[in-house]
């Protein structure tokens, strides 16, 4: 069975030595947890094996794998684009409030349709078939005011291995503001979540761009695990990707508006940037439909198939819908991105019936919900649940 750090490494580009260290830290997970011992997963096993074989023949054929890569350069280009014009537009021909209020939308959402469609390719390293490609377009992350160094540790590494589990899963750690997991403590408060969370969704891009990636490397730690101060190019790029933010995001708007009219303007653009990233994140895993298994439950099974995890802890949304998969960069394929990583997001609507039909071979649950406000109701119904339910007794 291959170590976590192995199962790990198919998951991240591991190629710079600064992503060997990160690597390494993941590895180093406390076993004294409130929750429970650290899993360990498989990463082999028939189900996965037969399930990467066919995925992988349809994605290498020649003109499919250019098709889709084609795809997905165009739309780079085209969300550059609106970002670029709507930044434009917002600075020089916002002659009234209300055109303010529209470019700084159209803003916000090109924005999250660059971290959607770009940045989460290349960070995965499935932008480009070339490793320096994908390192140049991730910088982007650092551009619209994230840390590509903090995510990789974060997201590819720590999510993507621990889905759903309480503790180690970042993604699901907002306590005490939030309960996502039945492991996870409730609070009295926690009872009026399916409410409040709605409108804090939206204050996710300002944490974002001011303390959080700060937090997470002053403190030393992501949940459980180690996380060390980035070197190299990662520093520079990292002190340089904040500088280049507040500089388009800030500095120079206030040289041309009232600053109050720039801080209004940064907090509407902040808050729908947050709501649609957050809101578009949450409804893949936070629903009913998801499994969230316990720590010890995970330490029982001994050997747990790391395929069967990602599938039961993930759930699709809208797969018909045309235009939400473009924006959102494949990102309502969720289990087909958590099994294949490295596939850019243009080949999922295609792998996605091959993914489904492997899984009903194999008795693995695949949830999709029909519709965004499926999902979204879901999601509602999920926080509501966990906002009134006692915390799970300990195995």
């Amino acid at each position: 069975m291959p170590s976590v750090g192995e199962l790990a490494a198919q998951l991240i580009e591991s190629t710079e030595p600064s992503e060997e260290r990160v690597l390494s830290k993941a590895t180093a997970l406390m076993d004294n947890s409130p929750y429970g011992p650290r899993p360990e997963f498989s990463g082999s096993g028939d189900f996965y094996t037969e399930l990467k074989h066919r995925v992988n023949e349809f994605v290498s054929e020649p003109t499919r794998a250019a098709k889709a890569r084609r795809a997905l350069h165009r739309k780079a280009a085209v969300l550059f684009t609106w970002a670029a014009g709507s930044w434009y537009l917002l600075m020089f021909q916002s002659h009234t409030w209300w055109l303010a209020v529209l470019w700084v939308v159209s803003l916000a959402l090109a924005i999250a349709g660059i971290g959607f469609s770009v940045v989460h390719d290349a960070n995965h390293g499935a932008w480009s078939a070339n490793p320096r490609a994908n390192r140049a377009m991730r910088w982007a992350f650092d551009l619209i005011g994230g840390s590509s160094y903090v995510w990789r540790m974060k997201h590819n590494v720590l999510h993507h291995t621990y889905t759903n589990v309480a503790g180690i899963d970042d993604d699901i750690e907002v306590l005490p503001l939030a309960r996502f997991a039945p492991e996870q403590p409730r609070r009295w408060f926690h009872r009026f979540q399916h409410i409040y969370l709605w409108p804090m969704y939206g204050l996710v891009a300002l944490k974002w761009h001011t303390s959080g990636d700060f937090e997470s490397l002053i403190g030393g730690h992501i949940c459980e695990t180690p996380i060390a101060w980035p070197k190299g190019k990662d520093l520079a790029g990292f002190w340089i990707g904040k500088a280049a933010f507040f500089t388009w995001s800030l500095f120079i708007p206030l040289m041309f508006h009232a600053w109050w009219q720039v801080v209004v303007i940064y907090a509407v653009g902040s808050f729908v940037l947050g709501q649609t990233m957050t809101v578009t994140f949450q409804l893949a895993h936070c629903v009913e439909e998801a499994e969230f298994p316990s720590r010890a439950q995970l330490h029982e099974q001994g050997k747990v198939d790391w395929a069967r995890h990602q599938v039961e802890t993930t759930v699709d949304f809208a797969q018909r819908n045309p235009f939400l998969t473009y924006y959102m960069g494949g990102l309502n394929f969720q289990i087909e991105h958590h099994l294949f990583t490295k596939v850019c997001h243009t080949h999922y609507p295609s792998i996605a019936p091959i993914v489904r039909e492997v899984c009903e071979k194999y008795g693995v649950h695949y949830s999709a919900h029909p519709t965004i406000w499926k999902a979204i109701s879901s999601h509602t119904r999920w926080l509501y649940r966990m906002g009134h339910q006692e915390m799970a007794p300990a195995s």
